[in-house]
């Protein structure tokens, strides 16, 4: 999973990137700071497999793994090319899901590129030029399938239909993400790589001093979020970087004194599985205990697929047991001998949690 963390110059995008990655990218006072996006690939924090490791004592203990890119601030224009438009589009295309950062904070030494604190402005802004960008995609992709079409190739009938309510969709302002479409539509969509069609988590970055409290700015962004039915997380990014600094064993005190929950990684990990639709299964042994990142609705031979493609071509069946079922009986044999474990066939569908043991032929 890839996640790509915009937003406005100036509003704490690469302070929150470095707090949940430790990436170590330049902040400053100034915009267009980031030119180059800056990549941190993190570990997705999962006590499971701490767990697991306790009952099987594995030589190695492998997590599912998250990248962030923190990418360019984005200005008004944009699309025709203002900042760094063109190059900041093109990171965009690359990933799986946007986290924009929203400026909910009142702040005089933090300069504002719009020169004021408006979150619902600001989500405009990004989102009109990303439509912007989509339009001219659609434009040239529709005017090549209408081509075909007068040539007599029908097979293009479908795509120049969607193609056309997707222009009359982005012309009335709206994310491509917001629009009714069937699963295969769906599928067709993807092949676009268009910028609003990628989900979104809008980060409402908030002062160290509003944790805890109301705050008219996150309400703002709550409810223009209602409308693409987008997540919303609150997160502090200058107290995450202070998180940071902290000893690993100091930082959930921290966190709990603070009353936050969880950290600002923990709580975007989350609202990116949720947007992208995403579980984990788990694979224990001696040699390895890990965590495997896939699709809802998976079923087990393509889960197995992303093992190795051979566990797929030749599966036989998936020995399955669950998580919390797994710790209370103690041991894998522990669960088999008291009847929690499942011998599913091609058709099961992975669950969150499952620990599966897959049988198959070379």
């Amino acid at each position: 999973m890839k996640i790509g963390v915009v937003g406005l110059p100036n509003v704490g995008k690469s302070t929150l990137f470095n707090a949940i990655t430790e990436a170590g990218a330049e902040c400053a006072n100034y915009p267009f700071c980031t030119i180059e996006p800056n990549v941190g690939i993190v570990n997705v924090p999962d006590e499971r497999l701490d767990r697991l490791a306790e009952i099987y004592n594995p030589k190695k203990i492998t997590p599912a793994v998250i990248e962030f890119v923190d990418i360019a601030g984005l200005v008004k224009g944009a699309s025709e090319g203002e900042g760094l438009g063109n190059k900041f589009l093109s990171h965009i295309r690359e990933v799986d899901a946007i986290a924009e950062v929203v400026r909910c904070f009142e702040d005089s030494n933090i300069t504002h590129v719009e020169g004021s604190v408006d979150p619902k402005r600001d989500m405009e802004i990004i989102n009109l030029e990303l439509i912007f960008a989509d339009m001219d995609s659609v434009t040239k992709r529709l005017e090549k399938a209408q081509k075909y079409l007068k040539v007599g190739e029908k097979k293009y009938i479908d795509e120049a239909d969607l193609l056309s309510r997707i222009d009359e969709h982005l012309k009335k302002g709206l994310p491509v993400r917001t629009m009714q479409l069937t699963e295969k539509e769906k599928e067709t969509v993807n092949e676009f790589f268009l910028l609003t069609s990628k989900p979104i988590i809008y980060c409402a970055n908030i002062s160290e001093n509003d944790i805890g409290k109301s705050n008219k700015y996150v309400d703002a962004v709550k409810e223009a979020a209602k409308v693409e039915n987008a997540e919303v997380i609150e997160i502090c990014a200058k107290v995450e970087a202070e998180i940071v600094q902290l000893p690993p064993e100091e930082r959930q005190m921290f966190i709990d004194e603070l009353g936050l929950g969880d950290s600002g990684l923990k709580r975007m990990i989350k609202a990116g599985y949720n947007i992208l639709g995403l579980i984990s299964y788990l694979t224990a042994g001696e040699k390895e205990v890990r965590a495997w990142t896939i699709e809802r609705g998976t079923k087990a031979p393509q889960a197995a697929g992303k093992i190795h493609s051979d566990f797929e071509r030749g599966f036989i069946r998936a020995e399955v047991v669950s998580y919390d079922e797994l710790i209370a009986c103690g041991s894998f044999n522990a669960a088999k001998e008291k009847g929690k474990v499942r011998s599913e066939g091609k058709d099961y569908v992975v669950q969150d949690g499952d620990v599966v043991l897959f049988r198959f032929n070379v």
